[in-house]
């Protein structure tokens, strides 16, 4: 694969947080394709650094389902079925919605501030990658208050695992409107701690990404370099 940096960025040194970091933005913004093979050797080469921290970066993108290693070709950028990005909608509704269980009656002013204020940097924006950032702090806003740390590591590491194949599949605009206003439903639930609405509200939200997989085209054959 070729990955492209400026002089600039092309300085030894970088660590495997750093390169971990590049290689995740590249992948997500789609300029490393599903599919497409990642070889130690030529990293190393491109970040002007050992093997060690790039093979320490792609065991990191591998935990977060970004890769998978195929026999005899080592690390690939992950592809996921639509059965398989369901089932993972599916764990996000279950993880989710003891969340939201746990935070609404200890969600603030400040909180709801907070949620509105993602709300409207969401319809301001003209950018699809910050969509997706936007719609995971919206929903991290809401669920921060359960006080359960690993609960929302899960959370945001099962969002973000699933995030590329999602923008692979969908289309950018694809329900952008109804998802702003379901949003905008689930923080008037909880600032009306109305827990049983808002975690319906919060299932049927995740189920329409469900309803659009499964109508969405076959994934696009790998791409990249």
């Amino acid at each position: 694969m070729t990955v492209r940096h400026s002089p600039a960025q092309a300085t030894s040194g970088l660590t495997a947080e750093a390169i971990t970091r590049e290689l995740r933005d590249l992948i997500l913004a789609g300029s490393i394709g599903v599919g497409v093979q990642l070889k130690q050797e030529a990293l190393a080469k491109r970040f002007g650094v050992s093997r060690i921290p790039v093979r320490e970066a792609l065991k990191r993108l591998e935990a977060e389902g970004l890769l998978h290693n195929v026999a005899r070709q080592g690390a690939v950028v992950a592809a996921k079925s639509v059965d398989d990005l369901v089932e993972t909608l599916d764990i996000r509704i279950a993880l989710e919605s003891r969340a939201l269980t746990l935070a609404i009656p200890h969600l603030s002013a400040v909180d709801f501030a907070a949620a509105r204020d993602v709300l409207q940097r969401h319809e301001a924006s003209d950018v699809p990658r910050e969509w997706a950032e936007l719609n995971l702090e919206f929903h991290t806003v809401l669920y921060r208050a359960c006080n359960r740390p690993t609960l929302l590591k899960m959370i945001a590491d099962t969002v973000k695992g699933i995030d590329l194949h999602l923008r692979v599949l969908l289309s950018h605009s694809v329900g952008r409107k109804s998802s702003m206003d379901e949003h905008a439903e689930i923080l008037q639930a909880c600032e009306a701690r109305d827990t049983s609405r808002a975690i319906n509200l919060l299932e049927a939200h995740i189920e329409h990404t469900q309803t659009a997989l499964r109508q969405a085209p076959p994934i696009p054959a790998p791409f990249g370099f």
